[in-house]
């Protein structure tokens, strides 16, 4: 099979989680902002959009070069092997970005680099006129950082955030991704009590028992690979089989999810049957005030309102100082509460551990992390 040069795209601040994921699944990484390097074949193209939890994307690098001017561009893009990737009938968006280079007209770099695939591969395929774009999809993008040009393929499609599983949603729900990546930052184990007291529409946990159950996050999903020629449907059928059968049956979770609003109960509760988890998680509405408990050393991940509005900053502020007066006591419990509210600590009524930097989308935000003292 074929190696090819492979990026895993992540949200800025989880790439060490996504770059431990693939050390874990056997893969030498090389972190950068925003993406982790790797290779692989065909197999490991599968088996990476299957199974990472903290990625956005598995893209492939067709290509790298400098180029200061748009002849270089033009020529250098022509050059790359596109045929090995694109059949005649290939439909190929290509976006683009450009940050502190010569060539800084985004417009201009998109237009000129879809101009030269189509030149390459008018030629090979002896073709006279437009090409047909009327196949399967390989989304491409070329990206220039400091006149450093990355021509990328995206083997995904839509984000690996979609899972598959979220049926319905409320508010602001957090990225699937996210979630997994707040569930990886912290000491819980499958052993270990796990409660989200503000659970909306249900992602933390059920982030969490895919992870504990062992689940592969995309066995719910199609991916844009599945649909080009030289990608075998037998490869993938055999890949997502062993997915399947590495689910975990043997272990029992104890796992809550709690939420003062019953219809977000009942969304938490269609979502995580969709995603087969719905017997391993105890949702419940509860206001995060009445929560009791005799368990210990368990975790806590909560993902509050953030109080973004004027008239939700009190409400916000009260439900802070709750969770303090409720968790506070729980020593041997760890607590980590994301939000962007920088002055969370003063109402919850004590200094975090750690605090992490993180973004929610585009918005700043905090994770304050309250490492519990184990309890025999």
């Amino acid at each position: 099979m074929t190696t090819y040069n492979l990026i895993a795209t992540t949200a800025s601040g989880i790439e060490a989680l996504a770059a431990n994921e693939l050390k874990t699944l056997g893969y030498k990484g090389q972190t950068e902002n925003g993406r982790i390097r790797f290779t692989g074949d065909i197999k490991d193209i599968i088996r990476t959009n299957l199974w990472l939890r903290t990625a956005d994307r598995i893209k492939i690098v067709v290509g790298e070069f400098d180029a200061f001017t748009f002849d270089d561009l033009f020529e250098q893009v022509k050059a790359l092997p596109w045929d090995e990737y694109l059949p005649l009938d290939a439909e190929f968006p290509m976006a683009g970005r450009s940050i502190k280079s010569k060539l800084y007209s985004v417009p201009d770099v998109q237009r000129l680099a879809k101009k030269a695939v189509v030149e390459k591969l008018s030629d090979v395929y002896h073709r006279r006129g437009r090409l047909p774009e009327t196949g399967a999809l390989f989304a491409l993008e070329v990206s220039i950082l400091k006149d450093h040009v990355m021509l990328t393929l995206d083997t995904t499609g839509p984000s690996l955030f979609k899972r598959g599983y979220r049926v319905e949603k409320g508010d602001a729900p957090l990225k699937e991704n996210m979630a997994a990546a707040l569930v990886a930052i912290t000491n819980w184990h499958t052993d270990m009590p796990f409660l989200d007291p503000v659970c909306g529409s249900g992602t933390i946990p059920i982030e969490a028992a895919l992870k504990g159950l062992n689940i592969a996050p995309g066995l719910k999903r199609a991916f844009s690979f599945e649909d080009w020629d030289w990608v075998s449907a037998d490869l993938v059928a055999e890949q997502r089989a062993e997915a399947a059968a590495a689910r975990r049956e043997d272990i029992v979770l104890d796992i809550m999810g709690a939420d003062i609003d019953g219809s977000m109960i009942d969304i938490a509760k269609l979502n995580a049957n969709e995603a087969g988890v719905l017997r391993d998680i105890d949702f419940k509405q509860l206001a995060v005030k009445d929560f009791r408990t005799d368990k210990k050393n368990g975790v806590i991940v909560a993902n509050p309102p953030y109080g973004e509005r004027l008239s939700d900053a009190s409400s916000v502020e009260q439900l802070y100082e709750q969770m303090g007066d409720v968790y506070r006591p729980m020593t041997s419990w760890s607590k980590y509460i994301l939000t962007s509210d920088l002055e969370f600590e003063n109402y919850y009524g004590e200094k975090s551990t750690k605090r992490r930097k993180l973004y929610n989308g585009a918005l700043r935000v905090d994770l304050f992390q309250y490492w519990g003292k184990r309890e025999h």
